[in-house]
């Protein structure tokens, strides 16, 4: 018999595909979640119109001090770019002797300063939060939780107690948590798998088969390899569901980036990562050309086919 966690208090802040479908899910396992946007549209429109009376809308102003110190759970689901504002903003109302669980589900690099999530947190928070920090990585899509179909997820802290914690949070029989105490391995893997998941699209939009896919290994050369996200990559990179595949493929079928994203309807990290990737690669003399090409393609106009040419 699965013993169900008990009830926390959460706020998730960020109310995009993942944020929501996250809120959803812990709502649906008896948590009292509050679900933070920046739209006052869109936290009116879900307040009138959800089904899930665990779940309120609140923003467009971030959590109050007050507001941070009823909670058991901060959870991160917004970009990475514009992490370390909102983390400096929120700093002055954390009270470290009542700290929430802090998790972390973005992906990506700090396009402006090369950094990833934990170096961020450590900069606006101090070393003592970021030692207490949690990431959850996939494989996942945000439908398929939405619906309940069977996930694996990763949860990694350089905290064991802190891991186990959040682990137990999102607990479910169709959500299953794997502890690890690597996060920098977790989100380096996380954030390189978004870029090679346009260049997975792109392939796709022109036409090439799975030799192609599979020859992407590149990710090895910049130290990206880790296990505990082969099951993501693997996702992200084949998959029409992924925002990333989609817009290589678009790409690849001659669509022009500024269009892609304006019908995309929501945040595809590869995008902004492919910047900092890009200046990370450079300043440590990889070579992985299909980083380089996919940064060429996205950023300096380079014609898509000349750049399959990896």
């Amino acid at each position: 018999m699965t013993t169900s966690p008990p009830k926390s208090r959460i706020c998730v802040l960020g109310a995009g595909n993942f944020g929501s479908c996250l809120a959803d899910h812990l709502g649906d396992s008896e948590h009292d979640v509050l679900l933070w946007s920046r739209s006052e549209y869109q936290v009116k429109f879900f307040n009138d119109h959800h089904r899930n009376s665990d779940i309120t809308a609140i923003g467009p102003e971030l959590p109050s001090a007050e507001i941070i110190r009823s909670l058991d759970v901060l959870l991160f689901a917004i970009p990475t770019q514009g992490l370390r504002k909102t983390l400096t903003e929120l700093r002055p109302r954390f009270d470290e002797n009542n700290l929430p669980l802090l998790i972390f589900v973005n992906k990506g690099i700090e396009t402006s300063t090369h950094a990833l999530t934990l170096e961020i947190i450590a900069d606006t928070c101090g070393p003592e939060i970021a030692r207490v920090a949690t990431f959850l990585s996939g494989p996942s899509f945000a439908k398929e939780i939405i619906r309940r179909q069977p996930t694996s997820v990763s949860i990694a802290s350089l905290s064991k107690e802190h891991a186990l914690r959040v682990s137990q949070v999102f607990h479910q029989p169709w959500f299953r948590c794997y502890m690890g105490s690597d996060p920098i391995g977790i989100e380096l893997a996380g954030a390189l798998k978004n870029v090679y998941a346009i260049a997975c699209g792109i392939a796709d939009g022109l036409g090439f088969e799975d030799n192609t896919r599979a020859s992407l290994a590149e990710m090895t050369r910049i130290g990206a390899a880790y296990w505990r996200s082969v099951g993501d990559l693997f996702l992200t990179c084949s998959s029409p569901t992924s925002r990333n595949h989609t817009v290589g493929y678009r790409l690849g079928k001659g669509e022009k980036l500024d269009e892609i994203i304006r019908t995309l309807g929501s945040v595809a990290e590869g995008v902004t990562t492919s910047k900092g990737l890009k200046a990370i690669i450079d300043d440590l003399g990889v070579n992985a050309p299909i980083a380089k090409g996919i940064y060429e393609v996205l950023y300096e106009g380079k014609d898509v086919r000349d750049r399959a040419q990896f």
